[in-house]
Order: structure tokens, then sequence, then C-alpha cells
């Protein structure tokens, strides 16, 4: 064995020009899922973070509106009327023992929280407050709730930070910066066993590989297949894409919430929180116009309910602007002092974004495409798993590059928050168990050598397209064609171009062929894995001849519970390089886990 070299207390022992670093869990992805898993794990056993940022930049940050818990701290609320508006909310494709597990350690995820110093808003008797939030009720449905715990309109941010200041606290090994771009993966006695992960460090350009009892996936979603996101540049799913190449199943990729209220023509989020403090969605009459979709709790019906009556309002000419592609979001009658106090950095957006003042005037919104509510399926202990039933020995996932399922077709907003913080926790404790009593395995030969040859042959490429464009015509055709509304025509239009766009990226040049900071190099692997995801988006949605949640189908305007409550599981089989989805995609289903609530059609 070669001599420990130490360069830097991240450079772990170098052979042959590879950094090898040893951890009993290792965790891909510094958001708040990731970080939540590290502060169970890191007390108990060596844990490494591999983030492709500094962990308070993270995506999670960006959360704005709150997280649910059922406290019942400013109004009667319980977990059982919680569990009802996730599954409702979901349109029936909830796994709804997984959405009693969310709803019911909900509560104690809050008060971890609180404890470790997150500075929640107060009631005046000093307990968490709380507000309203889309899809969230009281008895069923009956009326809004205050469910909603939160900090102004910053609530993810100061996750973020609190989570981070703990990991410090607890030792947590950090590696910032690191693009993890393989998963190793070694066969034992038959079965595929969890070895490691491979990762770049982009100050450098030198590759690590890191060996692990058990590895968690922490890392987020993939809203940068689209245009118009609230997702940040870095949201390219890597996590998921490592996970598909490796021949693992993805699970309901074809549900994507397109959050109602961004910024019109940026995309940029503004919370629900707004329209939990009483903002109003108006046309271009002025007219409240969720009264006639959603009649009893109007504004605050779930996002996919929210977004489509948006959209129809500006296919049925009712839109405000010279285009008549937007509507407004009216919270002139909050007053300055709400807006200022519990929603400033909203405000503060519309005011530079796009120069409206919200205090005095109404904000023009459309839809951004928001979440993933598939990906990675994991059971409820969050272990990934290789087919319906059978788990892959060591490897775990959580937040939103995962699916267990708790958001079904279309998540509630504040779920999210509280998926990270309930099933990174589950994620890191489980972690730790595995790797308490497991041995590490042994890494095949030359483990970085398929990451070294797809790097290598990109730096060197002299091809003559441009990953920027590539990326720009990825992007336009899915919000042309798979966006809020679909059919077999325009998703067979977006089939066609993503197959195109994979035999344009076989020609991608690389115009950096340095090694240190070459973010032109890693632009260009994230366009490959937005390519794969993308592809198999459109493949799952033109599979499910329904509409459903996030899923809208204009050619088949129905639910169809008898042929379609289940879900949808993606295989990548066949070659993986064909241009053809259907030479490589294969899709099955998988039951949905039923419970006390039977589907019924959503009414609001």
């Amino acid at each position: 064995m070669a001599k420990k070299i130490k360069t830097n207390p991240n450079a772990g022992e170098i052979r042959d020009g590879i950094h090898y670093h040893q951890h009993d869990v290792v965790i891909v992805g510094a958001g708040g899922a990731g970080m939540r898993a590290a502060i169970e794990s890191a007390p108990q056993a060596s844990t490494a973070v591999i983030t492709k940022l500094y962990p308070t930049r993270s995506h999670t940050g960006a959360a704005q509106g709150g997280m649910a818990a059922a406290l019942a701290n400013v109004e009667e609320d319980n977990n059982e009327w919680h569990t009802y508006d996730t599954v409702k909310g979901g349109d029936y494709l909830v796994d709804q023992d997984a959405a009693e597990i969310l709803t019911r350690e909900a509560i104690d995820a809050v008060l971890d929280l609180e404890n470790m110093g997150l500075p929640f808003n107060r009631t005046p008797e000093g307990k968490i407050d709380q507000r309203r939030f889309g899809g969230h009720t009281r008895d069923h449905g009956k009326a809004p709730v205050r469910r909603a715990c939160y900090a102004a309109d910053r609530t993810g941010h100061m996750i973020l930070q609190t989570l981070y200041q703990n990991c410090v606290k607890h030792g947590v090994n950090f590696f910032n910066e690191f693009y993890a771009l393989d998963l190793v993966m070694t066969e034992v006695d038959g079965v595929q066993r969890v070895s490691g992960v491979v990762a770049y460090d982009l100050s450098t350009g030198d590759i690590h590989v890191f060996q692990g009892k058990s590895v968690i996936f922490a890392t987020g979603g993939f809203g940068k297949i689209f245009k118009t996101t609230s997702n940040a540049h870095t949201l390219t799913g890597d996590g998921v894409g490592i996970i598909w190449r490796k021949g693992l199943p993805l699970e309901d990729m074809e549900f994507y919430q397109f959050h109602p209220t961004g910024l019109a023509g940026l995309g940029i989020l503004l919370t629900e929180g707004a329209r939990g403090e009483g903002a109003i969605l108006r046309n271009a009459s002025g007219e409240r116009f969720m009264e006639r979709y959603a009649p009893t709790i109007k504004d605050l019906a779930p996002r996919d309910i929210v977004a489509r009556s948006m959209v129809q309002e500006v296919l049925d000419g009712r839109g405000a602007g010279p285009n008549k592609d937007y509507v407004f979001l009216d919270c002139t009658h909050l007053g300055e002092d709400v807006l200022e106090n519990k929603l400033p950095d909203i405000t503060e957006f519309a005011r530079t974004y796009l120069g409206v003042d919200p205090v005095t005037e109404p904000v023009p919104v459309y839809p951004t495409a928001h979440y993933a509510m598939g990906g990675i399926p994991t059971n409820n202990d969050a272990e990934v798993l290789a087919d319906n039933d059978t788990v892959v020995p060591g490897l775990y996932a959580a937040g939103e590059c995962a699916c267990v399922s708790v958001h079904g077709a279309n998540r509630l907003g504040t779920n999210s928050l509280l998926d990270i913080n309930v099933f990174g926790k589950r994620a890191g404790n489980n972690a730790v168990t595995y790797a308490k009593t497991a041995e590490f395995i042994d890494l095949p030969a030359n483990p970085a050598q398929g990451v070294i040859g797809m790097l290598d042959e990109l730096r060197a490429s002299d091809g003559t397209e441009n990953v920027a464009a590539i990326r720009k015509d990825l992007q336009d055709t899915m919000d042309m064609n798979a966006q809020v509304f679909r059919t077999e025509e325009t998703l067979t239009k977006a089939t066609e171009v993503i197959a195109g766009l994979r035999e344009r990226y076989k020609n991608v040049a690389v115009h950096d062929r340095g090694k240190r900071f070459n973010t032109d190099l890693l632009e260009a692997v994230e366009l490959g894995f937005l390519l794969d995801l993308a592809e198999v988006l459109v493949a799952c949605a033109l599979n499910r001849k329904e509409s459903r949640g996030g899923h809208m189908r204009d050619d088949y305007p129905d639910r169809d519970d008898a042929t379609y409550l289940k879900h949808t599981m993606a295989y990548l089989a066949g070659d993986p390089h064909s241009s053809v989805a259907t030479d490589h995609i294969r899709l099955d289903w998988k039951p949905v886990r039923l419970g006390t609530y039977e589907p019924k059609a959503r009414k609001y």
C-alpha cells in the first residue's frame, strides 16, 4: 500500500493520483435532508458530507413559507387531519402509511429544530406561531387551518443555518464543492452492495473515492430541465441521474409541481405564505377567480389546482399585461406592516426584479417549475429500492431526490421542509445503525475509471455543439410541451426533440481544458443528467393516460383510478446511449399503499 500523503485535511490517501477516504457514513448533499441525516449519524460514527455547494448555499435556503406540523398552537388541529390533507392533496397517490409517519413525527421535527436554536415567529404567549397554507384544513376539509410553523418568509434559510451550526458542533466532515459523479457498487454473494462514491474536487480537478459502509443520497431536485423554474442553476438532478445510470429504478417521474406564484417571466418564487396571510389572486379585470375553481378554500387550494386555474385564466383570455400572459397576486390590502415584517423577502423580490411595490400595487405572477414529487424509490426507513420490494443494502435517500411517497401526485406546501427533517432524520439513524454492524465492502479495481473516462472524453472533445445552447433548447421544449398542461402530441414532440438533443450532446464541446475550477466541464456533465431525467419524465408522462395532481393531460382530463391508481416505475434497459427512449426505458407499475382514506373526487 502506498504511503499516506496528507496535502490538506481533505486530501485522503493518494494512490495512483486518486484520493481515497474511508467513513462509516457517506452523505451526498448538504441541504436540509443531508445535514439532518448528518446530525443523527455524526455523534455515533465517522460521517462525511459531500456537497457541490457550500452547505449554507444549498437550495433548502430558498424555501420561504413554513414547515407543517399539527402543533395546534393557534387553533385546533391534529395529525390525522394533516394526514388526510396530505393524501387528498396528493390526489390519492400518496402511500398512506408513509404519510402517517410524516404527520405523526412532524411535531417532534419542529421541536427538534426549536431546541437546536431555530428562531421561529412567536405568538404573544411565546409559542411557535402558525399560519395558513394551501391545502391544509381542519376537520377533513371543512375550512383552512393554521398549521405552517414559520420564520417570516425565510424558513428554509433559517433551517439551513440551524442545521449547519449543529453539524459543525457534531464534527461533521464536510467536503465542499465536491461533485459526486458516481455510486460505487460491488457484488457480494450475488447481491449488489454499496461500497462508495466517486467525486470531483472543483478546486483542484482531482478525483476522490469515498469508501463507506452506508451511503445517503440527499441531492435535491432537477428543476433546471425547465426554463421557467424557481430552482437554482445547480439543481440538475445529479444524484437522481447517478441512481438512474446505475440501473436502479426511478418512481413517479411524471409528477412535477408547478408553484402558482412565480414572478411572471422570471420564475422567482413568491411564497404561498402570502396567500396564507390573505393575499388574493386576480385576473386582468380584478376578479378573484379562485372562487370559481375552489369555492370553499379559494386561493388556498392545493398548488396543482391553483396553477391550472391560473393557466386556464390566461388561455381563456383573462390574463393581464401587454401579452395577457400572467395574473396578479394582490397583497395591497394586507398593509405595510404585514408585508415588511411577515413577508419581507417576497416584498423585496417584487421591488427588485419587477419594479413593483406589493404594498401599493398587485404583483404579476405565473406558475413556475418548483418540485419533483418523483425520484429515487425508498421505503419508510429511507432505504433505496432496486424494484418494488428489494432493498439495496447500505443505500439510503431522503428529501426531494427521494420518493417515499409522501407527496403522491402533488405535494402540499410546507410538507417539503417537513419531509427533509422527518426522513432526513430517519435516513441518518438507519444508515448509522446499519454501519455499526456492517463491514466495509471492498472497492472494485479502478473504482473511478468510469468517471475519469467520462471527464477525459469531455475535456478532450473537439465537438461543435455548445452546452448552453443544448440546455436552452431542452428547457424551451420542456416549457412548451411538458409543463402544466400536456397531451400526446406535445409529449411526443418533446420526446423527439430530446432524442435530437441527445445526439447533439455526443458532439458537445468543452472549451476549458484545465483542471482547476473547470465549471465548463461540470456544466457539460450536468447537462447529461438533465437530458436523462427530462427523457424519463416525458416517457412516464406519455405512459400515464389520465390527469392526476401535477400531471394534467388535456387529452385525458379525468382521473382514472381503475387503471392508474399506482406508481410508475422506470428502469434503464438496453442501450443507454440510444437516442430513442423506447430502446432504453422500461416502464412498470407499483401498487399504492392505501389506508384509511379511499380515493374520491377532490373538492375544495
